[in-house]
């Protein structure tokens, strides 16, 4: 035997050693799972920057738009409007923008990708929620971006800071809310393009029937009826009346009731559709 051949017994012990069992890793937590899955939703943004154009450009086209094309004919100026239309398209690009987790759940069934997730050693409804969570980030940038470009126009926040602050977590605790009927619809339909066609049935009536560009007092009674039940109008009234630093407690539990009921009946559908054998 050669001097650098290992002693047979040395050889025993490494080729034991190597198969004896050992200790699973623990699998990851709740919340670690879905701050991971959020992570990587971000990071598909990065890579896809692409998914970022109707976040940035919709929101600066409206308000550009809807501010010095109609400002003087709705409101005598330019100004004067755009202090009453902003917290409106706040509202818009926000709930526009929710839309986006049923599309990319719905994405990333078709690509098999969720098949591979369930087979992970994490709670089963991490990857959905994970998504929502990093969803969240979009509603928040959208906000942002909307308030920038206000900024630069001449809009001023009578509540300042406080006021902004407050006005965007209560954006995104709607948005978050109303995204269960599209992780629905997601595990529903085939096709990302067929969400994003069905999602955009339901939102353009909800913000264009609204108080998001004009006064509901100039509308038929009819019309003003329907504006006075809609979801995204009572959200609009909690902002504008935030921003304007007259707050009241009756706007915003009245704009929380949507999207707490509709996490109440979608979420546990979601939950169901997402674990049953596709």
């Amino acid at each position: 035997m050669s001097a650098d051949t290992p002693p047979v017994r040395d050889v025993d012990a490494a080729i034991r050693e190597a198969l004896s069992p050992r200790p699973q890793p623990k699998p990851a937590g709740v919340v670690t799972a879905v701050l991971t899955f959020a992570w990587r939703a971000l990071l598909k943004i990065k890579h896809m920057p692409e998914q970022l154009f109707d976040v940035v450009v919709t929101p600066i086209m409206f308000t550009v738009l809807f501010t010095y094309l109609f400002g003087g004919a709705l409101a005598g100026s330019t100004d004067a409007y755009l202090q009453f239309l902003l917290p409106g398209i706040l509202v818009q690009s926000v709930v526009f923008t929710s839309v986006y987790s049923g599309l990319t759940l719905n994405t990333d069934i078709s690509k098999g990708i969720y098949d591979r997730f369930r087979s992970l050693p994490v709670w089963s409804l991490s990857p959905v929620l994970g998504t929502m969570a990093g969803d969240v980030i979009r509603y928040t940038v959208s906000s942002v971006i909307v308030f920038l470009i206000g900024f630069a126009m001449g809009y001023r926040a009578e509540a300042g800071i406080v006021g902004i602050v407050a006005v965007i977590l209560l954006l995104d605790l709607f948005a978050a809310g109303l995204s269960w009927v599209f992780t629905t619809l997601a595990l529903l339909v085939r096709t990302p393009s067929t969400v994003m066609t069905l999602g955009w049935m339901v939102l353009m009536p909800l913000t264009f029937a609204s108080n998001v560009f004009v006064d509901p007092a100039t509308m038929p009674p009819w019309l003003q009826t329907i504006v006075a039940y809609n979801p995204v109008a009572l959200l609009v009234t909690a902002a504008r009346a935030i921003l304007d630093g007259a707050p009241a407690a009756g706007p915003v539990m009245a704009a929380l009731i949507a999207p707490v009921v509709v996490t109440a009946v979608f979420g546990p559908v979601t939950m169901m559709l997402y674990r049953r054998e596709r």
